[in-house]
């Protein structure tokens, strides 16, 4: 029996399908009409839409900073007028397109109780930089130096996947600033024998070609891992249009932030034990990160640490059961 979350996607995930097929044979017939091409890519124009979205319904503006005299520019969604009386929240991507696409769910429904900081991370969306550095503790210092920029001095942190990592390093370094942290379905504790086996699970792939995909069954596979409940079916030519869009633009960039991070081996001696309160919401189905690797975080954390577990959900739980995510953000956070 279908869940009331499938019957709501059904119709936009239609509404999306005909919308590239439409715009997919426009651009085959009449591509003397079209100067840009990007203009009728459907990844392309569903961007566009949510940052409309953000713009107009979750009352978010965009944002450019400029960090150290060009070198690394930060894009930051933030809110169009800072309210006191709300806690500020920022809310941190993993790899997988930019901020939008992770986090319209939560920007929709959150931006009611919450001063909302949506950054993109560097090389993606619009944030980039000149500089060398690809580790976690890289992006986790711009962005905190970033919303020292936006004058922000008292705020928690959401972080999800990559971006838990990002998050956990911004809650050591910025320890002050930072109240409370959630970490969503992020491998912090992944040591390096138990990363090896879940590599092998993966065939022939490579690991960094599914996160950082250049062709369509790439990304397939990628979406079908993430997700518990992946699309019934996407066709190529939308697949290879999203790689277009969201994944060639600082591709090598990209490629080696994760093998920085692969190759990085992880040891709870050096780890540093949090001050924040913390939660770590995982999906029961992960199938990018084992759910006992939320427990092995919470050991490592102790006792201002605790585990939800989000049911039927996989790794990108927050697009999957977005009410229950939220319920929880607002249950800790406002509490």
């Amino acid at each position: 029996m279908a869940s009331v979350m499938d019957i709501i996607r059904l119709p936009q995930l239609i509404f999306f399908f005909y919308l590239s097929i439409i715009a997919s044979i426009f651009r085959k017939l009449f591509p003397f009409f079209l100067p840009n091409k990007s203009c009728l890519s459907f990844t392309y124009l569903s961007d566009f839409a949510l940052s409309l979205y953000f713009k107009f319904y979750c009352g978010l503006q965009s944002c450019t900073i400029n960090l150290d005299d060009n070198q690394t520019i930060l894009h930051f969604w933030i809110p169009k007028r800072h309210e006191l009386k709300k806690p500020s929240l920022l809310l941190i991507h993993g790899f997988g397109g930019n901020t939008k696409w992770q986090y319209y769910p939560q920007a929709g429904s959150l931006h009611q109780e919450f001063n909302l900081y949506v950054p993109d991370l560097i090389f993606f969306g619009d944030s980039f930089t000149v500089k060398p550095d690809r580790t976690d503790v890289f992006q986790a210092e711009c962005i905190g130096e970033g919303m020292k920029k936006l004058c922000v001095d008292n705020y928690s942190v959401f972080g999800i996947s990559y971006g838990g990592y990002v998050a956990y390093r911004m809650a050591d370094i910025f320890h002050e600033e930072i109240d409370k942290l959630m970490i969503m379905s992020s491998g912090i504790c992944f040591k390096k024998d138990e990363m090896v086996e879940e590599v092998k699970k993966l065939g022939n792939k490579n690991v960094a070609d599914i996160l950082v995909p250049e062709k369509p069954e790439d990304l397939r596979v990628l979406i079908n891992r993430a997700m518990f409940k992946p699309p019934f079916w996407v066709p190529d030519f939308f697949l290879k249009d999203f790689i277009n869009v969201m994944y060639m633009n600082h591709r090598n960039e990209k490629m080696e932030m994760l093998q920085n991070l692969i190759h990085k081996e992880s040891d709870s001696n050096s780890l540093p034990v949090l001050n924040q309160e913390t939660m770590i919401l995982w999906g029961d189905k992960d199938k990018v990160f084992p759910l006992y690797l939320a427990f092995q975080l919470e050991r490592h954390l102790g006792e201002k640490s605790r585990v939800e577990i989000i049911k039927d959900a996989g790794h990108a739980a927050n697009l999957e059961s977005p009410h229950l995510v939220n319920h929880l953000i607002r249950s800790f956070l406002l509490d």
